[in-house]
């Protein structure tokens, strides 16, 4: 499927992205578009179960059909992703890690090798999908873990599949195996829907984070210093795939 193609099955533009009203993300003038980038709007996220926004849910079910059409069977993993679900992640791993006997700030530093810290999450914004495929087999108690995307591994021909064809859907992995970038792991299982994402990184890199994380009093909060946020924000929210950078 060609770009001309996909947009004229989906609908969508860019003008009719910026133009709606959910993309007016001028945070010095609305509280709102803060709420959406960090996981606390109100927006109706569409979805049977895993709940995408609206455009990347269209361009998914495209996708989920055409894999279907190769043998895949496309399952979500994880998708949308609110503020408060990600504090009770972030959370749970600290206290898990910190009462193992870790300091605080190297538990902070174990979470953020793959979770991310609440209110920096891209599954914030619904465009962003962990996913399998449910016909692999054996299927492993976890699914998300790197090797079982290569070789032999359950979802190696998705992600073979993937790699050939997603783009062509609009989705790109993020965190790509690439030994320069930084940041979080390497993470075949996640795409991010770009036609819509690249946006909202652009929006979402106008907030100040620390300030946010301060207010929300995460626990291990004290130790987001300016010099930690920063290298927080360049390698674990800005070093991924050049494909979902504007």
């Amino acid at each position: 499927m060609n770009r001309k193609q996909f947009i004229k099955l989906t609908g969508i533009t860019a003008t009719g992205i910026l133009a709606a009203p959910h993309f007016a993300f001028n945070t010095s003038t609305s509280t709102t578009s803060k709420d959406f980038l960090i996981g606390k709007s109100n927006y109706a996220f569409k979805g049977p179960s895993w709940q995408m926004h609206q455009e990347t849910y269209n361009a998914f079910i495209l996708m989920q059909k055409a894999a279907s059409e190769a043998g895949l069977s496309i399952e979500v993993v994880s998708a949308y992703r609110s503020f408060e679900r990600q504090k009770q992640i972030y959370e749970g791993k600290y206290k898990r890690f910190t009462k193992t006997g870790l300091a605080p700030l190297d538990a902070i530093k174990k979470i953020i090798e793959y979770s991310t810290i609440p209110g920096t999450s891209r599954h914030h914004w619904g465009t962003d999908i962990d996913i399998i495929d449910s016909n692999g087999t054996p299927r492993p108690t976890s699914v998300l873990q790197a090797e079982h995307f290569h070789g032999q591994g359950p979802f190696c021909k998705l992600k073979e599949w993937l790699t050939n064809n997603a783009a062509n859907f609009g989705f790109y992995e993020v965190y790509t195996d690439n030994a320069q970038r930084k940041g979080f792991k390497y993470e075949p299982w996640h795409f991010s829907y770009a036609p819509v994402s690249k946006q909202l990184l652009v929006d979402y890199r106008a907030l100040d984070v620390k300030q946010i994380l301060l207010e929300e009093k995460l626990l291990g909060a004290e130790h987001f210093t300016d010099d930690f946020i920063a290298s927080y924000r360049k390698e674990n929210i800005l070093d991924i795939n050049p494909e979902l950078i504007a």
